[in-house]
């Protein structure tokens, strides 16, 4: 655990662009891990801010890229969430730069150990996991992420493919948290999932929560489920602990 870091906007560097994040930084000189937070798609906000400062507090140092930030530079967060819609969400290709941005930046820190992991939200959980299926790291963390397996519906927001032919070349230990009555990814996707990464023999740890459905985590909206999320985070912090280091 750490009470003393500076969170603040910075720049860093994607792809050889310069964009906007969001970073928690501990401030003292013992060796930690730093977490990569992918935000969910209503878009680079306060709540999820508080999110990268929470693992900040649990003594990693923490990072945010603006996925939005090419579409709508310096919009709210409501209006640059608009904007990412509108093109059917974040390509692919510029999420895996954006990703990897945040984790050399993370890397190139004085008190950096080398080891960055992942977390994303709805989402941002699919993103998760198309980041350690295309980028070195050492963790994983998919929060009830869509379309992982599965294809989008007709008419869906969303216009992103599924990873089946990713998953067998997943970096890193995988940790996914699941809400039982979410219907995108559904328990059938979750268990689609789990059987394919056990044929690719890659390490992964589910866990299923009865009565939660979608956004479980989110302390704003009415899908929130406190028993769910604590007991949620309890789990990021343990696997963490164990694949970071911090």
């Amino acid at each position: 655990m750490s009470d003393a870091f500076l969170s603040q906007t910075i720049t860093i560097t994607s792809d050889g662009e310069e964009i906007e994040a969001y970073a928690a930084l501990v401030q003292d000189t013992a060796p930690r891990g730093g977490v990569v937070v992918i935000h969910h798609l209503p878009g680079y906000d306060e709540e999820t801010k508080e999110i990268v400062r929470h693992f900040a507090a649990l003594g990693y140092n923490a990072i945010m890229p603006n996925l939005y930030w090419r579409d709508a530079p310096g919009a709210s967060p409501d209006d640059a969430a608009a904007a990412g819609r509108a093109k059917g969400g974040v390509p692919d290709e510029r999420l895996v730069a954006d990703v990897a941005g945040g984790a050399e930046f993370l890397r190139a820190l004085p008190n950096s150990n080398g080891k960055v992991g992942v977390i994303g939200y709805c989402s941002g959980g699919r993103q998760s996991v198309l980041a350690a299926c295309s980028l070195e790291l050492d963790a994983a963390v998919d929060n009830y992420g869509a379309f992982v397996v599965g294809t989008p519906p007709e008419g869906f927001p969303l216009k992103v493919k599924p990873l089946y032919d990713l998953l067998g070349d997943l970096s890193c230990p995988l940790l996914g948290l699941f809400g039982v009555d979410d219907q995108y990814p559904s328990q059938e996707h979750v268990a689609e999932l789990e059987g394919l990464l056990t044929e690719h023999g890659k390490e992964f740890e589910f866990h299923n929560y009865e009565g939660a459905g979608h956004a479980f985590f989110a302390v704003n909206r009415p899908a929130f489920r406190p028993e769910a999320a604590k007991d949620g985070w309890e789990k990021i912090a343990a696997f963490y602990g164990k694949h970071l280091g911090a």
